[in-house]
């Protein structure tokens, strides 16, 4: 194989890779545009490797690709998190072992089925991502109803922009929309309340208590609490 070849290879592995990266990073998960690029590369010079780097009766060159397999697992773990009464990252984990295969797809040469998994990955991330929520929704909840979020972060003057921006960030991870933010006075000096309206199709308290996991965390939060509250159609909109 030509040092050309080789570099197509793997320079669709890395381009793939960044496609399957994209999605991820916008929606600021562990694992982005740089972790899967590099996966997807890693996975096409393993391959490459092991078709081009050993010779003889006694080469064995799909020792090497298989263990890509197993390797990638332990990458994958390390994205997978217990936060608060919720695991995350699973989802994550699974984009990086697919990663992989297309990483490896595209180390063999495979550019058309390398493709293919990249769009099917993608397509899986964004369009079943509503599906998902469907299937998860309670078979008795009968008619749809938007729900409303309530978040409520309690800081000090100093820190009111830093925990708005902490608050933003913890809570555009979850699956609602977030549709307002705002600080008020507690009557307390130098105490601030910072609150936050987020709107969802369905309930799904195990987001709001990992939000509540990782804002307790900060030193400058003395307190953060929650509550919902049905809303109608029209203000949904």
């Amino acid at each position: 194989m030509s040092t050309w070849e080789m570099l197509l290879r793997l320079g669709a592995g890395v381009g793939l890779g960044a496609l399957i990266g994209i999605e991820r990073q916008y929606r600021a998960r562990m694992a982005g545009l740089r972790t899967n690029a590099l996966v997807a590369a890693g996975a096409a010079l393993f391959v490459l490797l092991s078709a081009n780097g050993f010779e003889g009766g006694t080469a064995d060159p799909t020792r090497v690709a298989a263990q890509i397999v197993s390797g990638i697992g332990f990458l994958g773990a390390g994205v997978i998190i217990r936060d608060g009464v919720s695991v995350r990252g699973l989802n994550t984990a699974a984009t990086l072992w697919c990663a992989a295969a297309v990483g490896a797809l595209a180390g063999a040469g495979m550019y058309s089925t390398a493709a293919a998994g990249t769009v099917a990955i993608i397509a899986v991330n964004v369009a079943l991502r509503a599906a998902g929520r469907a299937v998860d929704r309670a078979p008795d909840s009968g008619a749809e109803q938007s729900v409303r979020y309530i978040f409520r972060a309690l800081t000090d003057d100093d820190n009111e922009a830093h925990v708005r921006a902490l608050l933003v960030q913890a809570l555009t991870r979850t699956d609602f929309r977030l549709t307002s933010i705002a600080s008020a006075n507690t009557g307390v000096p130098s105490r601030v309340e910072v609150l936050a309206e987020l709107i969802g199709d369905d309930r799904d308290d195990r987001q709001m208590e990992s939000a509540v996991s990782r804002l307790s965390l900060e030193p400058s939060v003395t307190s953060v609490s929650w509550h919902t509250a049905e809303i109608t159609e029209s203000q949904a909109q």
